[in-house]
Protein backbone atom coordinates (compact mmCIF):
# COMPACT_ATOMS: atom_id res chain seq x y z
CA UNK A 1 0.00 0.00 0.00
CA UNK A 2 2.82 2.39 0.93
CA UNK A 3 4.57 1.58 -2.34
CA UNK A 4 1.38 2.37 -4.33
CA UNK A 5 0.96 5.71 -2.56
CA UNK A 6 4.62 6.53 -3.23
CA UNK A 7 4.20 5.76 -6.94
CA UNK A 8 1.02 7.86 -7.09
CA UNK A 9 2.70 10.83 -5.42
CA UNK A 10 5.69 10.50 -7.72
CA UNK A 11 3.43 10.45 -10.78
CA UNK A 12 1.68 13.63 -9.65
CA UNK A 13 5.01 15.35 -8.98
CA UNK A 14 6.37 14.30 -12.38
CA UNK A 15 3.21 15.51 -14.15
CA UNK A 16 3.36 18.85 -12.36
CA UNK A 17 7.04 19.18 -13.18
CA UNK A 18 6.37 18.36 -16.83
CA UNK A 19 3.62 20.99 -17.03
CA UNK A 20 5.82 23.62 -15.37
CA UNK A 21 8.73 22.82 -17.67
CA UNK A 22 6.42 23.03 -20.72
CA UNK A 23 5.07 26.40 -19.56
CA UNK A 24 8.59 27.76 -18.91
CA UNK A 25 9.81 26.77 -22.38
CA UNK A 26 6.62 27.99 -24.06
CA UNK A 27 6.36 28.95 -26.84
CA UNK A 28 8.76 26.77 -28.79
CA UNK A 29 7.06 27.15 -32.17
CA UNK A 30 4.63 29.49 -34.01
CA UNK A 31 1.10 30.02 -32.66
CA UNK A 32 -2.04 29.61 -34.73
CA UNK A 33 -4.67 32.34 -34.20
CA UNK A 34 -8.00 31.15 -35.60
CA UNK A 35 -10.59 33.71 -36.75
CA UNK A 36 -14.13 32.66 -37.66
CA UNK A 37 -14.56 35.38 -40.29
CA UNK A 38 -12.82 36.44 -43.53
CA UNK A 39 -9.98 38.95 -43.77
CA UNK A 40 -10.99 42.60 -43.48
CA UNK A 41 -13.71 42.20 -40.84
CA UNK A 42 -13.70 43.36 -37.23
CA UNK A 43 -12.43 40.08 -35.74
CA UNK A 44 -9.70 39.76 -38.35
CA UNK A 45 -8.49 43.34 -37.88
CA UNK A 46 -8.30 42.88 -34.11
CA UNK A 47 -6.59 39.48 -34.36
CA UNK A 48 -3.91 40.94 -36.62
CA UNK A 49 -3.39 43.90 -34.29
CA UNK A 50 -2.95 41.61 -31.28
CA UNK A 51 -1.09 38.92 -33.24
CA UNK A 52 1.63 41.24 -34.45
CA UNK A 53 2.38 42.54 -30.96
CA UNK A 54 2.10 39.07 -29.43
CA UNK A 55 4.63 37.69 -31.90
CA UNK A 56 7.08 40.43 -30.92
CA UNK A 57 6.59 39.68 -27.22
CA UNK A 58 6.83 35.88 -27.46
CA UNK A 59 9.55 35.71 -30.08
CA UNK A 60 7.46 33.39 -32.23
CA UNK A 61 5.34 33.95 -35.30
CA UNK A 62 1.57 34.24 -34.76
CA UNK A 63 -0.18 32.96 -37.88
CA UNK A 64 -3.69 34.29 -38.51
CA UNK A 65 -5.88 31.54 -39.94
CA UNK A 66 -9.32 32.57 -41.22
CA UNK A 67 -12.03 29.89 -41.04
CA UNK A 68 -15.20 31.76 -42.10
CA UNK A 69 -18.75 30.46 -42.20
CA UNK A 70 -21.83 29.70 -40.09
CA UNK A 71 -21.59 32.93 -38.12
CA UNK A 72 -18.11 32.09 -36.84
CA UNK A 73 -19.01 28.55 -35.79
CA UNK A 74 -16.73 26.80 -38.29
CA UNK A 75 -13.73 28.56 -36.78
CA UNK A 76 -15.00 27.97 -33.24
CA UNK A 77 -15.42 24.24 -33.86
CA UNK A 78 -11.92 23.99 -35.33
CA UNK A 79 -10.49 25.77 -32.30
CA UNK A 80 -12.45 23.67 -29.80
CA UNK A 81 -11.13 20.46 -31.37
CA UNK A 82 -7.50 21.62 -31.53
CA UNK A 83 -4.81 20.31 -29.17
CA UNK A 84 -4.84 22.04 -25.78
CA UNK A 85 -1.13 22.82 -25.87
CA UNK A 86 -1.18 26.62 -26.06
CA UNK A 87 -0.36 26.76 -29.76
CA UNK A 88 -3.93 27.39 -30.92
CA UNK A 89 -5.93 30.42 -29.80
CA UNK A 90 -9.26 31.68 -31.11
CA UNK A 91 -10.78 35.12 -31.59
CA UNK A 92 -14.15 34.60 -29.91
CA UNK A 93 -17.10 36.90 -30.49
CA UNK A 94 -20.62 37.48 -29.21
CA UNK A 95 -21.67 35.25 -32.13
CA UNK A 96 -20.67 32.18 -30.12
CA UNK A 97 -22.82 33.29 -27.16
CA UNK A 98 -25.76 33.87 -29.55
CA UNK A 99 -25.28 30.53 -31.33
CA UNK A 100 -25.91 28.61 -28.10
CA UNK A 101 -29.61 29.50 -28.41
CA UNK A 102 -29.91 30.23 -32.14
CA UNK A 103 -28.70 26.88 -33.49
CA UNK A 104 -30.48 23.64 -32.65
CA UNK A 105 -27.19 21.74 -32.74
CA UNK A 106 -23.57 22.85 -32.45
CA UNK A 107 -20.50 20.62 -32.72
CA UNK A 108 -18.87 22.29 -29.75
CA UNK A 109 -19.89 23.52 -26.29
CA UNK A 110 -18.94 27.15 -25.68
CA UNK A 111 -18.92 26.82 -21.89
CA UNK A 112 -17.10 23.45 -21.72
CA UNK A 113 -14.77 23.32 -24.71
CA UNK A 114 -12.89 26.59 -24.21
CA UNK A 115 -10.55 28.16 -21.68
CA UNK A 116 -11.14 31.95 -21.62
CA UNK A 117 -8.00 34.08 -21.80
CA UNK A 118 -9.26 37.68 -21.88
CA UNK A 119 -12.07 39.84 -23.17
CA UNK A 120 -10.38 42.15 -25.65
CA UNK A 121 -12.84 44.84 -26.76
CA UNK A 122 -16.45 45.96 -26.88
CA UNK A 123 -17.98 47.43 -30.04
CA UNK A 124 -21.20 49.20 -30.79
CA UNK A 125 -23.00 48.31 -34.01
CA UNK A 126 -23.88 50.84 -36.68
CA UNK A 127 -26.94 51.06 -38.92
CA UNK A 128 -25.96 52.31 -42.39
CA UNK A 129 -27.70 52.53 -45.76
CA UNK A 130 -26.56 52.86 -49.36
CA UNK A 131 -26.64 56.53 -50.45
CA UNK A 132 -29.18 55.67 -53.15
CA UNK A 133 -31.78 54.75 -50.52
CA UNK A 134 -34.01 57.84 -50.10
CA UNK A 135 -33.79 58.04 -46.31
CA UNK A 136 -31.75 60.24 -43.99
CA UNK A 137 -33.08 59.14 -40.60
CA UNK A 138 -34.29 56.05 -38.77
CA UNK A 139 -37.83 57.44 -38.88
CA UNK A 140 -37.67 57.74 -42.68
CA UNK A 141 -36.21 54.22 -42.99
CA UNK A 142 -39.05 52.75 -40.94
CA UNK A 143 -41.63 54.60 -43.03
CA UNK A 144 -40.05 53.39 -46.29
CA UNK A 145 -39.81 49.79 -45.05
CA UNK A 146 -43.48 49.82 -44.06
CA UNK A 147 -44.41 51.24 -47.47
CA UNK A 148 -42.43 48.45 -49.16
CA UNK A 149 -42.92 45.35 -46.99
CA UNK A 150 -40.50 42.55 -47.83
CA UNK A 151 -38.77 44.58 -50.55
CA UNK A 152 -35.83 45.99 -48.58
CA UNK A 153 -32.93 43.82 -47.44
CA UNK A 154 -30.23 44.13 -44.82
CA UNK A 155 -26.88 42.38 -44.89
CA UNK A 156 -24.79 41.10 -41.99
CA UNK A 157 -21.64 39.09 -41.33
CA UNK A 158 -23.76 35.94 -41.07
CA UNK A 159 -26.45 34.06 -39.20
CA UNK A 160 -26.05 34.30 -35.45
CA UNK A 161 -23.74 37.29 -35.49
CA UNK A 162 -24.46 40.32 -33.27
CA UNK A 163 -25.38 42.41 -36.35
CA UNK A 164 -27.92 39.74 -37.36
CA UNK A 165 -29.54 39.75 -33.94
CA UNK A 166 -29.40 43.56 -33.90
CA UNK A 167 -31.34 43.53 -37.16
CA UNK A 168 -33.91 41.10 -35.75
CA UNK A 169 -34.22 43.25 -32.64
CA UNK A 170 -34.76 46.28 -34.91
CA UNK A 171 -37.54 44.41 -36.71
CA UNK A 172 -39.25 43.44 -33.46
CA UNK A 173 -39.05 47.04 -32.18
CA UNK A 174 -40.44 48.58 -35.36
CA UNK A 175 -42.64 45.91 -36.90
CA UNK A 176 -40.98 46.31 -40.31
CA UNK A 177 -40.55 43.45 -42.76
CA UNK A 178 -37.00 43.62 -44.14
CA UNK A 179 -35.18 40.55 -45.42
CA UNK A 180 -31.96 39.28 -43.85
CA UNK A 181 -29.09 38.48 -46.23
CA UNK A 182 -26.33 36.57 -44.37
CA UNK A 183 -22.73 36.59 -45.63
CA UNK A 184 -19.63 34.66 -44.59
CA UNK A 185 -18.27 37.73 -42.85
CA UNK A 186 -18.56 41.48 -42.77
CA UNK A 187 -16.15 42.21 -45.64
CA UNK A 188 -18.22 40.60 -48.44
CA UNK A 189 -21.38 42.19 -47.06
CA UNK A 190 -19.71 45.60 -47.09
CA UNK A 191 -18.61 45.03 -50.69
CA UNK A 192 -22.20 44.32 -51.72
CA UNK A 193 -23.51 47.35 -49.85
CA UNK A 194 -20.98 49.56 -51.63
CA UNK A 195 -22.08 47.99 -54.92
CA UNK A 196 -25.76 48.48 -54.18
CA UNK A 197 -26.66 44.76 -54.11
CA UNK A 198 -27.99 45.30 -50.59
CA UNK A 199 -29.23 48.65 -49.27
CA UNK A 200 -29.14 48.35 -45.47
CA UNK A 201 -26.51 46.95 -43.14
CA UNK A 202 -25.84 46.42 -39.46
CA UNK A 203 -22.19 45.88 -38.55
CA UNK A 204 -19.49 46.82 -36.06
CA UNK A 205 -18.14 50.33 -36.43
CA UNK A 206 -14.45 49.67 -37.40
CA UNK A 207 -14.91 48.19 -40.90
CA UNK A 208 -17.72 50.64 -41.77
CA UNK A 209 -16.05 53.81 -40.51
CA UNK A 210 -13.73 54.51 -43.50
CA UNK A 211 -16.66 54.18 -45.94
CA UNK A 212 -18.86 56.40 -43.80
CA UNK A 213 -16.13 59.03 -43.64
CA UNK A 214 -15.69 58.79 -47.42
CA UNK A 215 -19.43 59.37 -47.96
CA UNK A 216 -19.98 55.94 -49.52
CA UNK A 217 -22.42 54.91 -46.78
CA UNK A 218 -24.97 56.95 -44.87
CA UNK A 219 -24.99 56.32 -41.11
CA UNK A 220 -28.41 56.49 -39.48
CA UNK A 221 -27.78 55.37 -35.90
CA UNK A 222 -25.53 53.52 -33.47
CA UNK A 223 -27.03 50.67 -31.49
CA UNK A 224 -25.58 51.47 -28.06
CA UNK A 225 -27.35 53.61 -25.48
CA UNK A 226 -24.64 56.28 -25.74
CA UNK A 227 -23.19 58.03 -28.78
CA UNK A 228 -19.60 57.22 -29.70
CA UNK A 229 -16.76 59.70 -30.01
CA UNK A 230 -15.78 58.87 -33.59
CA UNK A 231 -19.35 59.52 -34.80
CA UNK A 232 -20.60 62.17 -32.41
CA UNK A 233 -23.24 63.47 -34.84
CA UNK A 234 -24.85 60.06 -35.32
CA UNK A 235 -27.76 59.47 -32.89
CA UNK A 236 -28.49 56.29 -30.98
CA UNK A 237 -31.51 54.17 -31.88
CA UNK A 238 -32.81 55.02 -28.44
CA UNK A 239 -32.68 58.72 -29.34
CA UNK A 240 -34.33 57.92 -32.68
CA UNK A 241 -37.42 56.68 -30.89
CA UNK A 242 -36.63 53.02 -30.18
CA UNK A 243 -36.57 53.43 -26.41
CA UNK A 244 -34.13 51.20 -24.56
CA UNK A 245 -32.57 49.75 -27.71
CA UNK A 246 -29.09 48.52 -26.75
CA UNK A 247 -26.97 46.06 -28.70
CA UNK A 248 -23.20 45.86 -28.41
CA UNK A 249 -20.70 43.28 -29.65
CA UNK A 250 -17.42 42.04 -28.22
CA UNK A 251 -14.29 40.09 -29.02
CA UNK A 252 -12.19 37.98 -26.71
CA UNK A 253 -9.38 35.45 -26.92
CA UNK A 254 -10.00 31.79 -26.07
CA UNK A 255 -7.96 28.59 -26.02
CA UNK A 256 -9.09 24.96 -26.16
CA UNK A 257 -10.23 23.62 -22.78
CA UNK A 258 -7.42 21.89 -20.94
CA UNK A 259 -4.71 24.32 -22.01
CA UNK A 260 -2.28 24.52 -19.05
CA UNK A 261 -3.17 27.30 -16.61
CA UNK A 262 0.39 28.60 -16.64
CA UNK A 263 0.14 29.16 -20.40
CA UNK A 264 -3.30 30.78 -20.06
CA UNK A 265 -1.83 33.13 -17.45
CA UNK A 266 1.13 33.99 -19.69
CA UNK A 267 -1.08 34.70 -22.71
CA UNK A 268 -3.46 36.74 -20.55
CA UNK A 269 -0.65 38.89 -19.19
CA UNK A 270 0.79 39.56 -22.66
CA UNK A 271 -2.53 40.29 -24.40
CA UNK A 272 -3.76 42.57 -21.60
CA UNK A 273 -0.43 44.40 -21.77
CA UNK A 274 -0.87 44.78 -25.55
CA UNK A 275 -4.40 46.13 -25.15
CA UNK A 276 -3.08 48.75 -22.75
CA UNK A 277 -0.32 49.99 -25.06
CA UNK A 278 -1.00 53.61 -25.94
CA UNK A 279 -0.71 53.07 -29.71
CA UNK A 280 -3.05 50.07 -29.60
CA UNK A 281 -5.62 51.84 -27.43
CA UNK A 282 -5.50 54.88 -29.68
CA UNK A 283 -5.92 52.77 -32.82
CA UNK A 284 -8.84 50.77 -31.39
CA UNK A 285 -10.56 53.85 -29.94
CA UNK A 286 -10.27 55.68 -33.27
CA UNK A 287 -12.13 52.76 -34.84
CA UNK A 288 -14.98 52.92 -32.34
CA UNK A 289 -13.76 50.05 -30.18
CA UNK A 290 -13.52 50.09 -26.38
CA UNK A 291 -10.47 48.07 -25.17
CA UNK A 292 -11.16 45.86 -22.13
CA UNK A 293 -8.44 43.44 -21.01
CA UNK A 294 -9.92 41.21 -18.30
CA UNK A 295 -8.80 38.22 -16.26
CA UNK A 296 -9.70 34.70 -17.45
CA UNK A 297 -12.20 34.45 -14.59
CA UNK A 298 -13.85 37.76 -15.46
CA UNK A 299 -14.09 36.76 -19.11
CA UNK A 300 -15.64 33.39 -18.19
CA UNK A 301 -18.31 35.17 -16.13
CA UNK A 302 -18.93 37.61 -19.00
CA UNK A 303 -19.46 34.75 -21.46
CA UNK A 304 -21.99 33.09 -19.16
CA UNK A 305 -23.91 36.36 -18.79
CA UNK A 306 -23.87 36.88 -22.58
CA UNK A 307 -25.30 33.40 -23.20
CA UNK A 308 -28.21 34.25 -20.90
CA UNK A 309 -28.76 37.72 -22.41
CA UNK A 310 -28.80 36.59 -26.03
CA UNK A 311 -31.01 33.60 -25.24
CA UNK A 312 -33.75 36.07 -24.33
CA UNK A 313 -33.21 38.11 -27.53
CA UNK A 314 -33.33 34.96 -29.66
CA UNK A 315 -36.47 33.78 -27.91
CA UNK A 316 -38.24 37.15 -28.16
CA UNK A 317 -37.30 37.64 -31.83
CA UNK A 318 -38.30 34.11 -32.86
CA UNK A 319 -35.07 33.76 -34.85
CA UNK A 320 -33.81 30.22 -35.46
CA UNK A 321 -31.13 28.61 -37.62
CA UNK A 322 -31.40 24.87 -38.24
Amino acid sequence: MIRRITYAVAAVVLAAGSTLCHAQSYPGKPLRFLVGFPPGGTSDILARTIGQKLAEALGQQVVIENRPGAGGNIGAEAAAKSPADGYTIFMGTASQAISVSLYRKLNYDLLKDFAPITQAVNYTNLLVVHPSLPVKSVKELIALAKARPGQLNYGTAGNGTPPHMTGELFKSYTGVNIQHVPYKGGAPAIADLLGGQITIMFDNVPPLLPHVQAGKMRPLAVTSLKRINVLRDVPTLDEAGLRGFDSVAWNGVLAPAGTPKEIIAKLNAEIVRILNLSDVRERLSSQGADPVGSTPEQFAAWIRSEVQKWAKVVRDSGARVD
